[in-house]
């Protein structure tokens, strides 16, 4: 049957497309301020003209639509401007994980096939003796802070750097149009920094980046004040722009026309300073950065003036969360992956609530929380069905919502086996409460058999951080000939706590059993005090690693 109402002749489309992020910034936010550490500051106006320019530059090097542009360059304005300038020029924008091995930084280029790079002088020893000859590469863009030229750097490749950024988007117009186009058109990738085979691409569309960047403002402008966003914030990423394109937020900070400060390489020392200098309201990070400012803060006896930060990639333990509220950090939780853009659900927190102890606010705050808006999250069980709600129905957390990745970058078969049966199957074992709150208890690769009775990595780790003396915390399984696995804690202690013996921790541990909180066998068999625990090219705790360097130590 007809649709008995039609459009004007003459009425908007609208694709959802990045460049109608922009489109309230433009009228409420040119004055507003965008800084780039200590070295750059200028406005939204001086945004959006730039915006023009490196597209201007971009359409000089004769790109044809979804021709991909790749960034390796650490957190800055330049990473900003390319997040809107390529993909609203038709191009496909690779944010290029430089903290991956050399290797496999050249195997993501490789795979994606940019024809443009804007290489971050500092990283150009990582690409240097690249063979150029027999690469997609056609143009290099200097990205450069030191002072560093590109004569000498690249020899018989020099002819393929066109110039430094500022040179030429300073010679560029300062006026573009762009286009409109199908919103299905693919925006961004990035690859993911999986700990075993190749890291897979990625990829987002048009569409799904800005319904994500409107259920992100949604759903953190409903919060309360003290950890929502409003138009008087001060954002700042900690966790890089490379990844998941900083968890959507600067798309978000820009079309709300925030402030927004990019603090380049992530120094302790650095971040601490814009904080406080820059009047920073907003952060995310993973736990391994939370705990890098913690420790500059209490070297400096400062705290951080209710900085709000919400923590994701690797489980926030309920000891890192109470170390964050003494330094006045309002700290809670988002879970996301690569996959889903990424943020799936944030902990809430109801104004009208009743008061509850310190330690049942901790204990919210470390949860993964509610789905945010527009997400559908399920728990199912080995049948591909729901399981229903409630601790004692846990299954796989499988996921639908309008931006996740439909498949990988030229990996159909990876694709199936990520939607299969209709939905995002995300490999991390959780239940929903009653009251809708997802909690996870462990990755299907991480969670461990012991006896026949599963144990949950993340659950141990939460209780044995609460010990003052850990710093940091990771369990593993290792083999066991009688009991098939059986857990292993490795400890970071804190400086000032060098003499904890084992048995202080195991003690910690013995108090859950007492209390119900965890079976018996739940204890870990042994304690090991590390310096460090390895970690992922993001900063997560990388599992595998550790199960290889402790296999043999059953």
């Amino acid at each position: 049957m007809p649709n008995a109402y039609s459009s004007a002749p003459s009425a908007y489309d609208y694709p959802l497309l990045i460049k109608q992020l922009l489109n309230r910034a433009k009228t409420v936010s040119l004055e507003q301020e965008i800084v780039y550490a200590d070295k750059k500051r200028f406005t939204y106006k001086d945004l959006f003209a730039r915006i023009n320019r490196l597209a201007n530059v971009l359409t000089d090097l004769n790109l044809n639509a979804g021709d991909v542009v790749a960034v390796m360059d650490w957190d800055s304005h330049r990473y900003l401007e390319s997040y809107f300038a390529v993909p609203m020029s038709e191009y496909i924008l690779q944010t290029v994980n430089i903290r991956l091995s050399p290797e496999k930084v050249l195997y993501t280029i490789n795979h994606a096939k940019p024809k443009v790079l804007m290489l971050n002088s500092e990283f150009a020893p990582m690409v240097k003796d690249y063979q150029f000859e027999n690469s997609s590469i056609e143009h290099i863009i200097w990205l450069d802070d030191d002072g560093v030229t590109v004569e000498g750097v690249f020899g018989d490749s020099q002819d393929r750097v066109v110039g430094e950024y500022e040179a030429l988007l300073e010679a560029a117009d300062d006026s573009f149009d762009f286009p409109d186009f199908d919103e299905n058109t693919i925006a961004t990738t990035f690859y993911t920094s999986g700990t075993t085979g190749d890291p897979k691409g990625v990829f987002f569309s048009h569409r799904q980046l800005v319904l994500h960047s409107l259920a992100e403002a949604a759903s953190l402008g409903m919060l309360p004040t003290k950890q929502g966003v409003s138009y008087g914030d001060v954002y700042m990423p900690m966790t890089p722009m490379f990844h998941v394109h900083a968890w959507g937020f600067p798309f978000t900070a820009t079309m709300a026309g925030l402030k927004q400060v990019y603090p380049g390489r992530y120094a302790p020392d650095t971040l601490f300073d814009l904080i406080i200098n820059e009047k920073v309201s907003i952060t995310h990070c993973v736990p391994t950065i939370l705990q890098m400012v913690l420790g500059e803060a209490q070297s400096r006896n400062a705290s951080f003036n209710g900085l709000k930060m919400i923590i994701g990639g690797s489980k926030l333990t309920e000891g890192l969360a109470k170390a964050a509220l003494a330094q006045d950090i309002e700290v809670y939780t988002g879970y996301g992956m690569s996959e889903t853009a990424p943020i799936i659900s944030l902990t809430d927190f109801s104004i009208d609530e009743p008061e509850m102890s310190i330690d049942d606010d901790v204990t919210r705050r470390c949860m993964t929380g509610k789905p945010i808006l527009m997400v559908d999250a399920q728990v199912w069980g080995d049948n591909n069905k729901p399981v229903g709600t409630g601790k004692e129905h846990t299954g796989e957390l499988v996921l639908r919502a309008p931006w996740l990745t439909q498949s990988y970058l030229k990996n159909d078969d990876a694709g199936k086996e990520l939607w299969e049966h209709g939905y995002m199957h995300t490999q991390d074992i959780a239940y929903i409460r009653e009251d809708g709150y997802i909690k996870i208890t462990d990755r299907l690769k991480d969670v461990i058999k012991s006896g026949g009775e599963w144990i949950s990595s993340l659950e141990i780790e939460t209780i044995l951080s609460l010990h003052p003396a850990v710093s940091d915390v990771s369990v593993i399984g290792i083999p066991d000939e009688q009991w098939g696995e059986r857990p292993l804690a490795l400890i970071v202690l804190k400086p000032d706590c060098q003499d904890t013996s084992s048995d202080d921790i195991k003690a910690v541990a013995e108090q859950a059993v007492s209390k119900g909180i965890i079976p018996k066998y739940g204890i870990p068999s042994d304690f090991k005090f590390v310096d460090d625990l390895p970690k992922t090219s993001v900063g997560k705790h990388d599992k595998k690693v550790m199960r290889e360097m402790y296999i043999d130590q059953a």
